[in-house]
């Protein structure tokens, strides 16, 4: 026979062992929907990092900047200013979208410009602006590598 001692001691302890087993499902849960945060953020970042990789390789490999591919990075790259701060929306802006723009008017300029002075100095204007993607393309990961961690 049992003492009805111990199934008190029994039913009173059961509450507290399930309360604490729900705080830990609790706490599971909300550690899991962060993680999944964290790995949807990074994944819509990566995106970003990935298009503005491709267009500056595609200038690269062209030599010009070509609309198709301006018109997917601009479309890539739409979300920037929500995914990222300031800075790298900026950067996006001034350091690989208004470069591409000008080395797109300066192809259109070259376009049956007679051979001169004039032309070689907007040759040499987009010899510059060419460099300057080629140094972009190295500088890329460290403008994006501390958005794209995904530490714990």
């Amino acid at each position: 026979m049992t003492d009805p001692y111990w199934t008190q001691v029994l039913s009173a302890l059961l509450m507290p062992v399930v309360a604490g087993l729900g705080l830990y499902i609790a706490y599971r849960q909300w550690k899991t929907s962060r993680d999944r945060l964290k790995l949807d953020l990074f994944e819509k970042r990566f995106a970003v990092y990935e298009a503005t990789r491709t267009f500056i390789k595609s200038i690269i490999s062209s030599g010009k900047a070509e609309d198709q591919p301006m018109y997917i990075f601009r479309a890539s790259t739409g979300e920037t200013k929500w995914l990222f701060d300031e800075k790298v929306a900026n950067y996006l802006d001034k350091q690989i979208w208004k470069p591409a723009v000008d080395l797109q008017t300066l192809e259109s300029e070259l376009q049956g410009m007679p051979v001169g002075e004039a032309r070689s100095k907007k040759v040499q204007e987009r010899s510059i602006l060419f460099e300057q993607f080629m140094a972009e393309l190295r500088q890329i990961e460290d403008v994006f590598g501390p958005y794209l961690k995904l530490s714990h």
